[in-house]
């Protein structure tokens, strides 16, 4: 294993500590609650393998399952975002394309790009999560209220991590 993949598995065991025994218990008038550890997948370089990518969803989502007591819950909505996460890369290449190695960061592409890149994939999981949570659309406008607050919740922390941490040198 090279120094890029043992750097990603100890960011890996980061997210999910911080979100099980941190996050965990965080929530905001019991509506908004912050899932940090899909910013796991959605900052893994451009480059990484589909298969690998939605491996790494299925062990991370299944490892919060394991802690919130959710039945599979994280593990489905996680693979799905890291299912759907290229297709929507694709979509929003800029028109020269990626470097090579290129990072998902707002020091590398910007704040703009970064938003339109993760809002959409954040809110994708919080809707599959928060409705399957839910069981059906009889309590739709609470549910949109825990999406659209736990978006914004995740979205704040998210970015303010981006701002707090250096910018990583390339692996």
């Amino acid at each position: 294993m090279n120094r890029s993949g043992i750097a990603q598995l100890l960011l890996f065991f980061a997210y999910l500590l911080l979100q099980v025994l941190v996050l965990r218990n965080v929530a905001l008038f019991n509506t908004a609650f912050c899932f940090f550890y899909i910013a796991f997948i959605l900052l893994l370089p451009i480059e990484t393998n589909p298969l690998l990518l939605m491996l790494a969803g299925f062990l991370l989502g299944f490892s919060v399952d394991i802690f919130y007591n959710s039945m599979g819950l994280h593990a489905f909505a996680t693979v799905l975002v890291a299912y759907l996460r290229n297709y929507w890369l694709n979509t929003i290449t800029p028109q020269g394309g990626y470097e090579s190695g290129a990072a998902v960061t707002v020091a590398a592409n910007g704040l703009q790009w970064f938003l339109v890149y993760t809002i959409p994939l954040i809110f994708l999981h919080h809707l599959v999560l928060f409705f399957v949570e839910a069981a059906g659309v009889t309590l739709f406008w609470y549910t949109m209220l825990k999406i659209v607050g736990s978006l914004v919740f995740t979205m704040l922390v998210v970015v303010l991590f981006q701002f707090l941490t250096p910018p990583r040198r390339r692996l």
